[in-house]
């Protein structure tokens, strides 16, 4: 098989080759770990995994491989994990890693990096030795960044997908090599929506590398135009702001399910809120204001006022629980005229 030049000009790496077959998979958690699965499932020889170093993890904070971790241990690829791939690190620990990462590349006989969710910089030392493809959750220029799908739906956007895209030494500017679109639906929280874009991007890297192995492959540069950023979900952003409107609430619920978890304070306790549907019409009350919440009644929900339109919320979690309906929660936690914080 042969690997055409990609058209374009705006690259950081060679973009000649003469395989497709072999690959260095960087990647860390399960979005990335589809993607690697479905190459290895294809016949594409995975050289080498480059995947962030194991995590504290669980109550016990036990270390914890990446998802693409343990995949490349059970089916035997060489695995590395620096905590740097910048070799002018200040960190003397770090830029050792990095050095000795980058001497195993250039020892390595491959064809092309792909990279989905690696969480690391890939420096322009690493993109020059091979071309690097990037699968990105969302439909560049609108998303760049670290959190893509949280950010869509927070937003209110209808639809997103998944963009491949050359890499470059910018923050997701790279020409694009293909793009696919999907809806977002009006219950989709991040969760849901992970597992669709993590199943398309798995289909569409398999794709891209056979098209590009059979003949030239257009390089589409991204519109200068729509560009906005996906900044890292921080866990200060968790706290529901009643002041806000309940569809912005609603939206930032399923955008943070599951990672933090939309938190609720009532009472000096923090609930964690994992449902909820905004409501049409305003309530006089102050928002915060829990309008109702009778457990006597089993399809009852929990109504809270906002600054605009009532929220009601349909499950939530005390510490140290597990996640209840409404209905239910309010039997162990009454609300009746309480006010969230």
């Amino acid at each position: 098989m042969s690997l055409a030049t990609l058209a374009t000009a705006a690259t950081s790496a060679p973009l000649t080759t003469q395989r497709a077959t072999k690959i260095v998979f960087a990647g860390t958690p399960e979005f990335a770990a589809q993607a690697l699965a479905s190459l290895h499932a294809a016949g594409f020889e995975i050289v080498l995994v480059l995947t962030q170093p194991d995590r504290p993890a669980g109550r016990g904070l036990q270390l914890q491989a990446s998802s693409v971790k343990q995949f490349a241990l059970a089916h035997g690829i060489e695995v590395l994990q620096p905590l740097s791939l910048r070799q002018d690190s200040v960190d003397p620990v770090r830029a050792e890693q990095a050095r000795a990462a980058h001497d195993r590349l250039l020892a390595l006989d491959y064809d092309v990096m792909v990279v989905a969710a690696y969480g690391l910089i890939l420096p322009r030392a690493t993109l020059n030795i091979k071309p690097c493809i990037n699968i990105h959750g969302s439909l560049l220029p609108r998303w760049r960044g670290a959190a893509p799908i949280h950010r869509a739906i927070e937003a209110g956007d209808l639809e997103t997908g998944v963009t491949i895209m050359q890499m470059e030494e910018g923050l997701d500017t790279g020409p694009m090599l293909a793009i696919e679109r999907v809806a977002i639906a009006p219950t989709d929280t991040t969760a849901s929506l992970h597992d669709t874009l993590a199943a398309l991007g798995a289909r569409m890297i398999v794709d891209t590398l056979r098209r590009m192995a059979s003949g030239p492959l257009e390089a589409t540069p991204q519109p200068a135009a729509g560009v906005t950023y996906a900044a890292k979900i921080g866990k200060q952003e968790a706290r529901l702001d009643f002041t806000l409107s309940a569809p912005e609430l609603e939206r930032k619920i399923r955008a943070f399910n599951p990672f933090p978890g939309a938190q609720a304070h009532v009472n000096g306790v923090t609930i964690k809120v994992w449902g909820a549907k905004a409501l049409a019409g305003d309530s006089d009350a102050g928002p915060g204001r829990v309008l109702a919440a009778n457990a006597a009644d089993a399809a009852h929900f929990i109504d809270v006022a906002c600054g605009r339109g009532v929220l009601r919320l349909t499950e939530l979690q005390k510490p140290g629980a597990r996640r209840l309906p409404a209905s239910e929660f309010v039997k162990g936690f009454p609300l009746a005229q309480c006010c969230f914080e």
